[in-house]
């Protein structure tokens, strides 16, 4: 795995965006940003109230000048140093990405930015432009291509190991409890997701759906051009566009027809991402409740059975492994391959170079402006009952 101290000297300077203390995805981003040394979390915005993001921020060791109050104080104090960050990982609700993405390519500084990419997809495709003018990396944590065998998945594609596509479904499938009660009730109050506002076109295609659209775009290797969509709520006293159920059929780019379906409301569901992608000569199955497995079936043979660290495995997976075979890996050494990939493609811009081609598997910022064309187009569609063009950037 890279690491930027053997190359660059030292570690790079990461500000942090939200992921405060009751936030779920704060530690992960942090820990991800440690796991290989990479990098050195300097400076930090972790709550939209001024005062309490200071305190929180000297809570996790932010000396007291560095743990700012917003995001327009930190790059302002830190463009002032010779020391400043050089690095912003965005993590705040969902309405705030594209501002604090603006706000850091005019500092230029690379990004790393939880999804989805924006709320609109006007805003999305304005980020590509900027991203495209400005030369800066930005890394999208689409954190599940981080797993070896969806990149083995991705890479026995590719290499034609199943024959072109001819079918694919996925399915995310979770029920939390606060996503079983009313948004009125206790926990689901409180929760920006449940806010159109802050979360964006749909809760549901939002939050998990981009995921399995990205998954599916990242494995096949194929954009999804046109899809039919009913998105809705099942839980009553839902908010119209807090969805919490999404059933999507499509085609990609090569004709082929794909299902997709997502819940936050499956009742006692624990995680269920589950991708199925089958070609002319087999077929890839990977379930990310238990990552370190690939399955292989052929026709009229032997299911094969891929197993993180074992025989057989393709230089885009052996590249995200970290510990030897028999030794669990998941979601947060996902997330650390991510921000090790950004950090090669970082440094190696830094210093004038062309970073392994291995490097740049991450998610961008056109991946994101695909997602957000696909949650514009699966709302229109369940408003319409009609197919609906889904393709973004062509």
């Amino acid at each position: 795995m890279f690491n930027t101290i053997a190359t660059l000297g030292r570690r790079l300077r990461l500000g942090v965006v939200g992921g405060g203390a009751k936030s779920f995805i704060g530690p992960v981003h942090r820990s991800a940003a440690r796991m290989d040394d990479n990098y050195e979390v300097v400076a930090s915005v972790l709550s939209s109230d001024p005062e309490r993001s200071r305190k929180e921020g000297a809570a996790i060791g932010i000396a007291p000048d560095r743990a700012y109050g917003s995001v327009e104080e930190m790059f302002a104090g830190e463009q002032g140093r010779e020391d400043g960050i050089e690095v912003v990982a965005i993590m705040s609700p969902n309405d705030s990405h594209y501002r604090y993405s603006v706000a850091a390519i005019m500092a230029g500084i690379d990004i790393i930015c939880d999804k989805p990419l924006a709320t609109r997809l006007e805003d999305a495709l304005d980020l590509v432009k900027r991203v495209e003018a400005s030369g800066i990396v930005f890394c999208q944590t689409f954190n599940y291509t981080g797993y070896p065998l969806v990149r083995q998945a991705m890479a026995m594609v590719r290499d034609g190991d199943i024959g072109a596509v001819r079918m694919v479904e996925v399915q995310y499938v979770q029920g939390y409890n606060y996503a079983l009660r009313p948004e009125e009730s206790e926990g689901a109050a409180q929760n920006w997701h449940f806010v159109p506002e802050k979360a964006g076109m749909s809760l549901v295609l939002g939050d998990i759906g981009s995921h399995a659209h990205h998954l599916v775009r990242y494995v096949t290797g194929l954009d999804v051009d046109r899809l039919v969509a009913d998105v809705t709520t099942t839980v009553p006293g839902r908010a119209p566009l807090a969805h919490d159920h999404g059933g999507v059929l499509f085609r990609l780019s090569n004709n082929a027809p794909g299902v997709m379906w997502v819940t936050q409301a499956g009742a006692g569901a624990v995680h269920g991402l589950h991708i199925r992608v089958f070609g002319e000569k087999g077929g890839l199955s990977w379930v990310q409740e238990t990552p370190n497995q690939l399955f292989h079936s052929r026709p009229e043979a032997p299911m094969l059975v891929y197993e993180r660290g074992g025989a057989g495995l393709k230089p885009e997976a052996r590249r995200a492994e970290r510990i030897v075979i028999g030794h669990p890996e998941g979601y947060q050494e996902a997330f650390a391959v991510l921000y090790a990939d950004a950090a090669e493609a970082i440094v190696s811009r830094k210093l004038g170079k062309t970073p392994n081609r291995l490097a740049l598997d991450f998610p961008g910022v056109v991946d994101g402006a695909h997602t957000l064309k696909f949650i514009a187009a699966a709302v229109e569609s369940s408003r319409g009952g009609c197919w609906v063009d889904s393709r973004v950037l062509r």
